[in-house]
């Protein structure tokens, strides 16, 4: 049996990957750590939590040191997927030192308790842990440059994503001096259920069905990689349980598109539903605004090495996760109507 602990459990990638690995592994013990930031919502898991004996939540920072230690001891954790992040590039920008706080101190305190209650167990050999980040700490490509790939060298542009590719040299660091059972995955941009409003694809979904202009970023033409979060929990569950301890393992879904691309199929999708209250094509709402500080031109990933290694493959199609996406919010008003977009 799987003690699994989960940080950032209660947030967009944490809830879905806390569904998913309840549902497919119904027999462990499942533990979600969140100290239920603005990003963070109970409401997430709180169909699960009354339902499931196996899934535990405890709300606490992960920048807790002692906190940390008494948990792992307490629940015998065996396995801890690190989701826990501040992730919004705009936050990042105006507010840095919460990402540095979360992001790299965060992940130096989770690594330091594992690494103490690995030992004091005596190091067994079943013990995983995986440490979640995301393809923007490899920096912005043009149009012809080769896709990321797990050799890729580190370029990171905004706070956000320094913070992120500070906190992987950690965990490389620690893999490779404490000689930790830790892998590393860098996946592409994640869409889904549960995505806090402030994020493109929930943002241009929620300012579609309330009649607002949906804001896009200079002339739309930023390229990004976009991955069903379903099929990336898919693949955070095989690196955990695989025997490949140590490797970094990077997740696209070979679904480049630029911004606009992105936003005219949302607004096609919705307008195919016929919803009453729109009156117009939701396309006449697409407004361009001043572009973001440093904005990364294009990002691509290149999934071979997951493919080869643990036979993964992206299942679902932009078009059938965009429409998958638009249906759950707009069958979950009340989920997100009190969130704030700010």
């Amino acid at each position: 049996m799987i003690n699994l602990l989960i940080t950032g459990g209660a947030g967009f990638i944490g809830s879905n990957f806390t569904r998913f690995w309840i549902k497919n592994n119904p027999k462990d013990n499942v533990f979600v750590l969140d100290k239920l930031s603005y990003a963070g919502n109970k409401k997430s898991l709180e169909d699960l939590l009354n339902e499931k004996s196996n899934l535990t939540f405890i709300k606490g920072d992960i920048c807790n040191y002692e906190l940390l230690i008494s948990f792992l001891e307490k629940y015998n954790i065996t396995h801890i997927v690190h989701l826990a992040a501040e992730s919004h590039v705009d936050r990042s920008i105006t507010s840095p030192k919460n990402f540095i706080d979360t992001n790299i101190n965060g992940t130096f305190f989770l690594l330091e308790a594992f690494r103490n209650y690995w030992y004091k167990k005596n190091k067994p050999s079943n013990y995983r842990f995986l440490h979640v980040s995301t393809d923007e700490v490899f920096g912005s490509l043009n149009d012809e440059d080769a896709s990321f790939n797990e050799s890729f060298p580190y370029n990171p542009r905004s706070p956000y994503s320094a913070s992120k590719a500070s906190s992987d040299h950690l965990v490389n660091a620690w893999i490779e001096t404490y000689k930790l059972p830790i892998n590393i995955s860098n996946c592409s941009n994640n869409f889904g259920p549960y995505q806090f409003p402030e994020k493109l694809i929930p943002k241009a979904i929620i300012k579609i069905l309330k009649g607002e202009k949906i804001p896009i970023y200079g002339k739309g033409e930023n390229i990004r990689d976009w991955l069903y979060v379903e099929d990336h929990c898919r693949a955070l569950e095989l690196i955990i349980k695989s025997e490949f301890i140590g490797e970094k393992f990077c997740i696209g879904a070979s679904n480049e598109i630029k911004n606009i691309d992105l936003i005219k199929l949302v607004c096609k999708e919705i307008d195919n539903l016929s919803i009453s209250n729109l009156r117009k094509p939701s396309s006449e709402l697409i407004e361009f605004v001043k572009d973001r500080k440093g904005h990364d031109y294009r990002y691509s990933i290149d999934s071979s090495k997951i493919k080869n290694l643990l036979n993964w493959e992206s299942k679902i199609s932009l078009k059938e996760g965009i429409s998958k996406t638009i249906k759950w919010y707009l069958d979950e008003f009340e989920w997100w109507e009190q969130l704030s977009e700010d």
